[in-house]
């Protein structure tokens, strides 16, 4: 296959990109700066996307979004937070929309699992409606901007993706120079729920989707999310550190913001991938936490 990838330089799509290429795709990333060989510019900011230079693909993986965490959520910065989201998407809804059947005829499309907003306990499938809050209010415009593709027949899967694990980037690289000097330990409470998936079961799980007869919600989380408290143990354990010491509340708050901090740390949301799990050609490597981490971190 040839694929597209925006966001091909993130987390995600860089291991999606090394994984695609290993098994024989060819991958072309959409760029903002002047595209070298292989590569599509375009410019979802000014909405500016030749829609003959995505003719020769037959998908399009799109991942593109400004970073959550990487800033203090100012009204400012919460506005390019929804049209990084929005405007990219509905830049690449339309073009494949506009080229018809000439064109690729999938889109998996990035979410998250904020989707649900904080739930407690509830345990949340892709059935589930939508929940409070910023988050909330980002994924449910970003998922809506795929319109043009749906409207059109092509394959549109939202992956509502969940915490993932990687050692190169992302919650748990931020947490783990503290872990190693033993210095880490549970979130508040601890009782919030984490809903998380390893970052190869992160690309399995699109490249599955890619030729997957699946479409609309599709939770990308492990089947067996645990508490905070949990999860800070099984990191120490795998780390042989002791979790001893809590971080209360008021720190990341002070740091991040009150909204940030509660969004990022002290709300959960409890996921099951239903869709996934129902689909036989699909199976996780690392469906339980402790087998994640070891892979991850090479333990």
């Amino acid at each position: 296959m040839h694929i597209g990838i925006t966001g091909a330089s993130g987390l995600i799509g860089s291991a999606l990109t090394t994984h695609l290429r290993a098994a024989g795709h060819e991958v072309s990333a959409l760029v903002r700066d002047t595209p070298s060989t292989g590569q599509i510019g375009w410019d979802p900011q000014n909405g500016k996307l030749d829609p003959s230079a995505l003719e020769p693909l037959d998908a399009i993986v799109h991942l593109a979004g400004a970073g959550i965490g990487d800033h203090r959520w100012t009204d400012e910065y919460k506005q390019t937070l929804m049209d990084s989201r929005v405007q990219g998407t509905t830049l690449i809804a339309e073009s494949m929309a506009g080229l018809g059947a000439v064109g690729p005829q999938t889109l998996i499309s990035g979410s998250a699992i904020g989707f649900y907003g904080a739930r407690g306990d509830d345990l949340i499938d892709e059935s589930s409606t939508s929940g409070d809050g910023f988050l909330a209010e980002i994924c449910r415009q970003w998922e809506a901007a795929t319109a043009p593709a749906e409207t059109a027949g092509i394959r549109v899967a939202h992956i509502r993706t969940g915490i993932v694990l990687s050692e190169d980037g992302g919650a748990l690289a931020k947490m783990l120079p503290l872990f190693k000097f033993g210095l880490g330990g549970r979130f508040g409470r601890g009782d919030q729920w984490m809903s998380w998936i390893s970052i190869s079961d992160e690309v399995r799980a699109i490249t599955h989707l890619l030729t997957a007869d699946l479409e609309g919600a599709i939770n990308l989380t492990a089947p067996n999310p645990v508490r905070n408290r949990e999860f800070a143990e099984t990191l120490g354990d795998v780390l042989s550190r002791p979790t001893l010491l809590p971080v209360p509340e008021f720190g990341p708050k002070l740091l991040l913001g009150s909204e940030l901090a509660d969004a990022l740390l002290f709300d959960g949301q409890r996921v099951e991938p239903t869709v996934l799990q129902a689909d036989d050609s699909f199976s996780f490597e690392h469906p339980d936490l402790r087998s994640a981490l070891r892979s991850v971190l090479d333990r």
